[in-house]
């Protein structure tokens, strides 16, 4: 290899390395964002989910720094087949980090409001299991990037069924206090709204870890995967929120 041909290869694979260390860095503030906001609502800590609110800025910037870098390098670098799946992977995943750290934000939004409610006995801390599965499943799609892990996206895609179960669990446990005591409606209803919020983190972290196959494999995930969201099929309820 000539020497100019080398320094184009290094600074191409030093391009690749700073993109990639950018996505886990993203990946990392986004775990923190689903930890935060689901502590935040359970503990009714106001101060902490205006910190998850205001932390999204970061989250939002670094998508668009690492669109502008990835956009740069093909452009510039023109990389092959394999090489150019890295590129368009990490600009697939930082778009679903970014959504999931939105979702963050409204969980805290609806946190501050709930705060000055009568709670729902019970429901904050399932809702904080749900989003803890959820960031787990984050850790774990992040790891099997890192790794090329084909087999552990798989097990983070097949976790987001019970996901699924969890929401609509909670869904009709919703609409049982709701029944039961009007007074409940309105806290129902917010609840309901951070339950559905986790429920689509999972679909974005199954997406994450389907480019994580793609990335593998050079192939998509084969088959569709089911939901067991039963409340889908209401358009009102199944809306990105």
């Amino acid at each position: 290899m000539s020497d100019l041909k080398h320094h184009i290869a290094t600074a191409f694979d030093r391009d690749l390395e700073g993109i990639q260390a950018q996505i886990l860095k993203m990946g990392g503030l986004v775990e923190a964002a689903i930890h935060d906001s689901a502590k935040s609502l359970e503990t009714r800590d106001e101060e902490l989910a205006e910190q998850v609110r205001k932390g999204d800025l970061a989250i939002d910037e670094m998508e668009e720094s690492l669109n502008e870098e990835a956009a740069r390098v093909i452009a510039l670098r023109q990389p092959a087949a394999s090489d150019l799946r890295v590129v368009l992977s990490v600009m697939r995943m930082s778009a679903n980090l970014e959504r999931i750290g939105d979702l963050s934000k409204n969980m805290a939004k609806r946190t501050t409001v709930l705060a000055q409610m009568t709670q729902i006995n019970g429901s904050t801390t399932a809702l904080r299991r749900m989003a803890r599965d959820v960031e787990m499943m984050l850790k774990d799609a992040l790891d099997a990037y890192i790794k090329r892990d084909e087999a552990l996206a798989r097990d983070v895609i097949e976790r987001d069924a019970d996901v699924d179960q969890m929401y609509n669990t909670l869904f009709r446990e919703f609409l049982t206090f709701m029944l039961e005591d009007p007074r409940n409606i309105t806290s129902c209803m917010h609840l309901h709204f951070i339950a559905k919020n986790i429920e689509r983190m999972g679909d974005h972290v199954t997406a994450i870890a389907e480019q994580v196959i793609f990335l593998a494999s050079g192939e998509k995930p084969e088959g569709v995967r089911v939901k067991e969201d039963r409340t889908s099929s209401d358009p009102a309820l199944s809306a990105d929120l």
